[in-house]
């Protein structure tokens, strides 16, 4: 069994290395939060990692030959749910759960 001060050594690492990712792109990119380069990967990142997202979703199903109809309908509560409320939160909530329910035979496909 580790001792107590090892564990708390580990949590003050952790906890700073946390704090570092974190805090370091800010402290490096401050001076050129203006960029024009900056700008642009602020508005193309999010959507272009959404996409990512949504293929490894749909491709992970169909590689090993379950799910798919799950990973459908789940896909069809997120639009669903998005279209309605217009809120990320709910869509992803609603969607995980979705598929959860799905998955777990509450409706088997």
């Amino acid at each position: 069994m580790a001792s107590t001060a090892y564990l708390l050594v580990f949590i003050v690492l952790a906890t700073l290395a946390t704090f570092l990712t974190r805090a370091l792109p800010f402290l490096l990119f401050a001076r050129h939060a203006q960029s024009d380069w900056l700008q642009f990967l602020g508005r193309v990142l999010p959507p272009v990692l959404m996409v990512l997202l949504l293929v490894y979703a749909l491709k992970t199903p169909l590689v090993s030959g379950t799910g798919l109809p799950q990973s459908a309908l789940a896909l069809g509560l997120v639009v669903l749910l998005h279209r309605l409320f217009g809120n990320a939160l709910v869509s992803i909530l609603g969607g995980t759960l979705g598929y959860m329910l799905l998955v777990q035979q509450w409706l088997p496909l």
